[in-house]
């Protein structure tokens, strides 16, 4: 399960392995076997993560998997993957790493020590430890309350949720405009910014309280909520992702036009900051940068918006992968790219402190033999 990259630091690098992905329109529990991966990047990605001293997590439902980018102490850069079906939000630091899957949220702890290597290179080890399950409830994005509590974007049930001991979910609040709960896919509520460790807005693809309304809204039906009020503080957008409050700012991704911008405080204009080639889902920050994951767009589902123009105008072929921007200039500074068999990421997320991390898949043959006491005197 584990891949690490090894090479010669050059311009534009390349490596091709074996996925066991194929694309697919509907994420599957089980990925099936598939097709050949190319993956390129920018010569100082690594040099860049060992500098800022961070690792990334990102994420693919369409592959199932968790990638996590980090840099060995030769200065190449590491990657390393686990499946994970339909892996999407994903939230972590140094300690632990929370994610969202098909069927359940799971909680990931790094078991080594400070000084600890586990194979003389990986700092961190992530091992899943606990498993909620939630039932299909198409999980996009998580956040942390100050008091350790899980809250999550329940999209099918078009509300925000608390995990629950004894049933599948826990509803905390829905759009005013959301008439019941049920399995509907009404208004696609999909992400969450956190503000003071609390949930304080979302964004949803169109205000829709009919089941799959969503998909007729895609090109300027997108909304910003303020939890706490219920204002709608903005609309307009085009399939509006991953809100998040950053040094004052509102900042989000208006998917469908392939931009990274910010609300303006004084009339909640989406404010474009930079374009990018491919239909954008996770955001991430640190240090004065923006951490973006790029997809191409689905057949029948994402095709057909202003994306598509801006690409074309740009005489430009859409992108799966990250890039990573300036928020002083908006121009990128580092990148990687996916080509062949994966076609789509989703959320993405920064490990302050680590350098070359692995998880544990929990159905990979690594987990059942790797144990670890915590009081290895008795």
């Amino acid at each position: 399960m584990n891949s690490n990259i090894e090479k010669p630091d050059i311009a534009a690098e390349k490596i091709s392995r074996e996925n066991t992905n194929t694309p697919t329109e509907a994420p599957p529990a089980t990925p099936p076997e598939a097709g050949k991966i190319d993956i390129n990047f920018s010569q100082g990605l690594a040099g860049f993560l060992a500098s800022n001293n961070i690792a990334i997590g990102f994420t693919s439902y369409q592959t199932g998997r968790l990638y996590l980018i980090g840099h060995g102490s030769d200065g190449k850069l590491a990657l390393h993957e686990a499946l994970y079906p339909q892996a999407m939000g994903v939230i972590g630091d140094a300690n632990r790493i929370y994610l969202g899957t098909l069927t359940q949220i799971v909680r990931m702890e790094n078991v080594l020590g400070s000084g600890q290597r586990a194979n003389e290179v990986h700092d961190k080890v992530y091992v899943p430890r606990n498993l909620q399950t939630t039932g299909n409830v198409d999980i996009h994005e998580l956040g942390i309350r100050e008091n350790g509590k899980i809250v999550f974007v329940n999209t099918r049930y078009s509300c925000l949720c608390e995990p629950s001991v004894t049933h599948g979910f826990k509803p905390i609040w829905k759009p005013e405009f959301i008439s019941k709960l049920g399995p509907e896919y009404l208004c696609h509520l999909n992400v969450l910014a956190m503000v003071e460790d609390q949930p304080k807005y979302v964004t949803a693809v169109c205000r829709s309280d009919v089941v799959d309304g969503w998909r007729d809204r895609r090109h300027d039906g997108g909304i910003v909520i303020d939890i706490d009020s219920n204002e709608i503080l903005t609309g307009g957008l085009s399939m509006p992702h991953s809100p998040r409050f950053h040094d004052g700012k509102l900042w989000l991704l208006n998917s469908g036009t392939g931009e990274l911008g910010w609300l303006n405080p004084s009339d909640k204009a989406f404010t474009p900051l930079a374009f990018f080639p491919g239909f954008l889902r996770g955001l991430a920050f640190h240090n004065g940068y923006a951490f973006v994951t790029l997809s191409k767009p689905r057949h029948g589902r994402f095709e057909g918006l202003e994306l598509d123009a801006k690409l074309k105008a740009k005489d430009a072929d859409a992108w799966c992968g990250i890039q990573i921007v300036s928020l002083s200039s908006g121009d990128v500074a580092q990148w990687l790219r996916f080509d062949g068999a994966i076609t789509e990421l989703f959320d993405i997320c920064v490990l302050p402190g680590v350098a070359n991390p692995i998880t544990l898949g929990p159905q990979s043959a690594e987990i059942r033999d790797f144990l670890t006491i915590e009081n290895p005197q008795w």
